[in-house]
């Protein structure tokens, strides 16, 4: 299973948006997330990078 923590336009701590998110949904302008435990979370913006092998994602937000 790939879990990955999800970070607004760089990976800090201050971005840091959601962790152990399990899907990721775009849906025209926002980015749904939902997490394992099945919280969600959506931002407006677009999906940058998602590197599941290092367990991130990065999504471009104003």
């Amino acid at each position: 299973m790939c879990l990955s923590t999800v970070y607004r336009n760089e990976i800090s701590d201050a971005t840091a948006l959601m962790s152990n998110v399990m899907l990721v949904e775009c849906a025209g302008d926002k980015v749904i997330l939902t997490d394992l435990m099945g919280r969600t979370c959506e931002v407006e913006g677009s999906l940058l990078k998602a590197d599941l092998t290092e367990g991130y994602v990065i999504l471009k937000t104003a």
